[in-house]
């Protein structure tokens, strides 16, 4: 091989040290989702496992979630056609709904506890504070990304010359949403 075609080779597979540190992230997310979600089922398999019913809140906020991926890829359509103004609009309806993520899932840890099941006591209600819990806090993270998106649009530093930060925050706002899927359908169908 030729200098010229190692250099080409090794350009064609570029990408930027943030996309990457954020898949790196992602990745890590997964791991201990995974162990978690393990943990979930050897734990339940042992017995002593107290069966109840997942809040309506969770239900809610896993529609909210899809809702909110719609505004944040009209958010990242809307910033490749220089749209400034709506770009600002949905990534504040995007952050918004994030919020009212969060309020859904306070609302169904109440409901749990309506229910008795409380984080310390079996552990069944356990893994299921510590899941959504832990998902809560990836939540707020991506809020406050999506807010810092949403100052960068204001400041024109986000167009469709100038799409990484928008495209890293769409990416992590659609893992974090098919996150919440996999771990309420696991949840349901693991009762």
């Amino acid at each position: 091989m030729t200098t010229q075609t190692l250099e080409k080779n090794s350009t064609s597979f570029s990408m930027h040290p943030k996309k990457f540190a954020l898949w790196l992230f992602i990745v890590s997310v997964i791991m201990i989702f995974a162990s978690l979600t393990s943990a979930y089922i050897v734990r339940q398999s042992e017995g002593n496992w107290v069966q109840f019913e997942l809040p309506a809140g969770f239900y809610f906020s896993s529609v909210l979630i899809v809702v909110s991926s719609v505004f944040m890829h009209l958010a990242y359509l809307s910033a490749k056609k220089d749209l400034f103004k709506r770009t600002q609009a949905l990534l504040l309806l995007t952050a918004l709904s994030g919020v009212v993520f969060m309020f859904l899932q306070w609302r169904g840890w109440s409901e749990l506890v309506a229910q008795e099941i409380f984080f310390v006591g079996n552990p069944s209600g356990s893994f299921v504070y510590v899941i959504s819990g832990l998902h809560a806090v990836h939540i707020v993270s991506a809020i406050i990304f999506v807010l810092v998106v949403v100052y960068q649009s204001r400041k024109q530093m986000v167009h469709s010359k100038s799409l990484n930060s928008i495209e890293m925050c769409l990416t992590f706002w659609h893992f974090l949403g098919g996150l919440w899927l996999y771990l309420f359908l696991f949840l349901v169908l693991n009762r």
